[in-house]
C-alpha cells in the first residue's frame, strides 16, 4: 500500500525531480574524451592496435570517467525530489526526508539575475526565509525538471504567505 501511495505521488504535478542532465552530459563528454585519447595514443602495427598502457594521462582519464559514473549513480540511486503538499514543502531522497510547513514560513523571495550578457534562468534563487532558522533555505529551481511550473508554485506560495 505504501509503495503505490508513493508512485502516485511520484507522478504528481506538485513533485519536482532533481535535474540529472549535468551527470548524464558530463558522464558523456568525459568517456568520449577517454575514448579519442585511447585511440589516438595507441598503435596501428600491421592491422592490430596496440593500446599503450604506460601511459599516466590514460589512468587520469580512467579516473575522471570513473568518478563521473559513480556520481551519476549515486545520484539516480539518491532519487532526490521536492514535493509540495497542501501543507508544506518535503525535500526527499532516498535516505531522509525534511519537511518545511507554510505556517513555518515568513517570507518567499524569488530573485532574478539581472544581466543582458547572460541568460538567467541558471541564477535564479528561491529565498525562503523560516521562523525557526536564522539562514533563509535557498532553492535554485534550475536544479530540478520542469523548473517554470516550479517558479509558479512558489509564486502561488508567495502569494498566500502575503494575504495572511
Amino acid at each position: 500500500m505504501q509503495n503505490s501511495r508513493r508512485l502516485i505521488k511520484m507522478n504528481d504535478k506538485n513533485n519536482f525531480k532533481y535535474n540529472m542532465s549535468f551527470y548524464y552530459q558530463s558522464t558523456i563528454i568525459y568517456f568520449v574524451v577517454f575514448v579519442i585519447y585511447l585511440v589516438i595514443r595507441g598503435q596501428f602495427i600491421e592491422d592490430s592496435y596496440t593500446l599503450v598502457t604506460k601511459d599516466p594521462i590514460i589512468y587520469f582519464f580512467g579516473i575522471i570517467v570513473l568518478v563521473s559514473l559513480l556520481s551519476l549513480l549515486f545520484n539516480l540511486y539518491k532519487n532526490k525530489h521536492v514535493q509540495i503538499g497542501d501543507d508544506g514543502i518535503h525535500f526527499i531522497d532516498r535516505f531522509k526526508k525534511r519537511n518545511f510547513l507554510f505556517n513555518e514560513m515568513d517570507s518567499i523571495k524569488i530573485s532574478k539575475f539581472k544581466s543582458s550578457r547572460i541568460s538567467n534562468k541558471a541564477f535564479r534563487l528561491i529565498r525562503i526565509k523560516l521562523n525557526n532558522r536564522r539562514r533563509p533555505l535557498i532553492i535554485r529551481p534550475y536544479d530540478y525538471e520542469n523548473q517554470i511550473e516550479l517558479l509558479n508554485r512558489f509564486q502561488e506560495i508567495k502569494q498566500r504567505l502575503e494575504s495572511r
